[in-house]
Formats: C-alpha cells, structure tokens, sequence
C-alpha cells in the first residue's frame, strides 16, 4: 500500500491517545495519530516522523501521522496499514483463492477475514506490530482484552471445522523473530500457546517501508516462549 501528500517532521508531544503536536516545514500543526496505542517507545521529543497532509475543510487537524524513525529502524505506525497490507499478501500466499472477505461476524467477534479456495474455509485475524526491542518483534504493548477474545475465538473456530490463523503485520524491517510481550500481557501469550495447539496458524511477516509505503515482506519466526 502507499500514501501520497507525505512530508517530514519532527516530533513534540502529544496530549493524548488521538492527536500529536508536530513541527512541520517550521510551523507547530496539530497532527491526527492513527494509532490509539501507548507507543511511548516510539513518540520521544525530537524524533524524526513523516505525516500525510490531509486537507479536508471538515477535519480538525490536517494531517495524519504515519511513520517514526526508532534509530537506524522506519517504523509504520498507521493502525489501519496492517489490514491492507494483509489483504495484498494474503492473495500471495493464497494464489488460488475464490474468496476473500473483510470484516466477517463469527460467535461473537468480528474477524478482519474470511477466505475460501477451493480446498478449505479459513478465518483470519490481523494484528498490527509496533513494538520491538533488541531486533524483536513484541505484541501487544499494552493489555488486550479485545486481542485476546479474538484468540480464543479462532481456537473455536477450529473446533468447528474452519482454518483459522493470526497474522501479525510488523510494520518494520530489522527484526528477526516475533514473540507475543508476555511481561505486559500474560494472558494473551497463554491463549497464543493455546491456540497454536489447537491448530490455529500463526504467522509473522516483516514489511518493507518507506515514508509513503508499507508493503508485507517475508515472514519470521514466532516463538511462544
């Protein structure tokens, strides 16, 4: 996927969990953050970002921010960049698919997908991978309650005869294996283990990105450690 209108800046504060004071081309602008997570690794005064201006007279802010420098790292922190750049690797990985669907119900949760090819039904959940420490990938980087439901309702989803998979989208390249943050989320590593022995398929693709661009790269190893 990629973004047009992308410019740089450098980062200020940010008040709260939706918007970040950003200084662009000189000027202070108040700047919409697509991503409700802490990110406090991420969002450090001064650090290099690039945002997407945004013009639109019925919007309060004028930009959207999409990506930070961790170091030597880009990372993309657009919480809906994962799902799109699922969609484009999940036709690679499955190049005889029949259908793909977004936004499914199924019991009581709403997955990002549902698939058929001509050889199975699959159920498929997206999460979005921020954080990283020492060339690991971490989820989540803060308690989910919401992430953990979808878990265990996959492992349902397998006693009812359906594939099912969590996709974990590492919006960056650098990293070498993924891991679930078991220090800040315990429960959901549990139902990771879990799942995984009730045959739940779960995967870790690296992206390749750029200012204006996220694109799912290859996959990684996931330890449940």
């Amino acid at each position: 996927m990629t973004y047009d209108r992308i410019l740089p800046g450098t980062f200020l504060d940010r008040p709260n969990r939706f918007i970040a004071h950003i200084e662009i081309n000189g000027k202070i602008e108040t700047v919409h953050v697509k991503n409700t997570g802490r990110c406090k690794e991420l969002l450090r005064p001064g650090v290099r970002v690039y945002v997407q201006h945004c013009p639109t007279p019925t919007r309060k802010t004028q930009y959207d921010l999409i990506a930070v420098e961790k170091g030597s790292l880009l990372i993309n922190m657009d919480a809906q960049a994962p799902n799109k750049a699922a969609a484009e690797y999940l036709t690679r990985l499955f190049p005889d698919l029949t259908q793909l669907r977004p936004e499914v119900k199924y019991g009581d949760s709403r997955f990002d997908f549902y698939l058929e090819t001509p050889r199975e039904r699959r159920f498929i959940e997206v999460k979005g991978v921020t954080l990283e420490k020492d060339g690991v990938a971490l989820f989540p980087d803060a308690p989910t309650l919401r992430g953990l439901k979808h878990v265990q309702e996959l492992a349902r989803c397998r006693e009812d005869g359906y594939r099912a998979m969590v996709l974990f989208i590492i919006q960056m390249k650098g990293v070498t294996v993924f891991r679930p943050n078991n220090a800040t989320h315990p429960e959901f590593g549990a139902a990771l283990r879990y799942a995984a022995r009730a045959g739940v398929d779960l995967r870790a693709v690296d992206c390749i990105v750029t200012p204006d661009s996220l694109i799912a790269d290859k996959e990684i190893p996931v330890e449940l450690c």
